[in-house]
């Protein structure tokens, strides 16, 4: 994964939780069937509409309700480039790194619009509309989450450490 992702936005609001990112009753489902319903609760579609290397949007509190994983794992089944919100659910946050999803938190979200295309800079917290011609300031991670999500999440990065990857 390049340290400078640019994707289309999909934008959404405040307090998108895990249940409208996956619903619950298709957990038990392999990864590839639960994203078909994917924030169908509030974008019918969305599954046959994203596209890999698309970045979601959204405004405060991203990725509250359930701790499980299944809401990260759908997003990165569709090779989301990044999540940028206002603020995320502690655990969400954790998860996405865990998962090797890239999130950034960004001060006043409302400023992009859906279908801007922009780019998410990690290692400068950096994030540029070209659409508005615009540039934001946003968070940055670590240099060691940065690692483990250029890595690909947890797992690879702690391979990676113990040598045995």
């Amino acid at each position: 994964m390049s340290l400078i992702i640019r994707g289309r936005v999909w934008k959404y609001g405040d307090n998108i939780n895990t249940d409208i990112i996956s619903p619950g009753q298709y957990m038990g489902l392999p990864v590839e069937k639960q994203a078909v319903h994917a924030m169908e609760a509030i974008d019918p579609g969305f599954a046959g509409k994203v596209q890999a290397g698309d970045i979601l949007v959204a405004g405060k509190n991203f990725g509250s309700g359930s701790s499980r994983e299944t809401a990260q794992m759908v997003l990165k089944h569709f090779q989301i480039g990044a999540i940028i919100a206002d603020s995320f659910a502690r655990i969400f946050y954790r998860n996405s790194i865990n998962v090797g999803l890239p999130v950034v938190e960004m001060m006043d979200t409302s400023v992009i619009q859906e279908g801007d295309k922009v780019e998410v800079d990690l290692l400068a917290g950096k994030i540029i509309n070209h659409t508005q011609g615009t540039e934001y300031k946003g968070t940055k991670l670590p240099e060691h989450l940065i690692e483990m999500v250029t890595l690909g999440g947890l797992e690879p990065y702690l391979a990676k450490k113990l040598g045995i990857s």
